[in-house]
């Protein structure tokens, strides 16, 4: 592995430990750390502080009917476009997604 590759994952996972050690709240769909700007909205245009604006819209899901699996993919690819390796991305994803309340059976 190049340097510059790891230098980008060593940033990568400092970024994520350094945000869940914020102890703020994540969106139990898609688990990103979330701040008061990126909360979704309920059907009341209530602030959801369990799920972010880009799962929750108007008091539903914006992927309603997703499977888990179809969900841990799509967070997989979101992952690596944003630098994280492949390997990297299926961990946090597989071991994030089904602990949520969402996906919790």
């Amino acid at each position: 592995m190049r340097a510059k590759e790891r230098q980008k994952e060593k940033l990568i996972k400092i970024w994520l430990q350094y945000r869940m050690n914020m102890k703020k709240e994540i969106c139990q769909s898609c688990g990103m750390p979330m701040s008061e700007k990126d909360f979704g909205l309920n059907k009341d245009e209530t602030k959801s502080k369990e799920y972010c604006h880009f799962c929750f819209k108007n008091g539903k899901f914006t992927d309603e009917g997703i499977k888990m699996e179809e969900k841990i993919r799509k967070n997989i690819e979101i992952a690596q476009k944003m630098g994280m390796t492949e390997e990297k991305a299926k961990s946090l994803a597989e071991n994030t997604i089904p602990k949520l309340k969402r996906w919790k059976k």
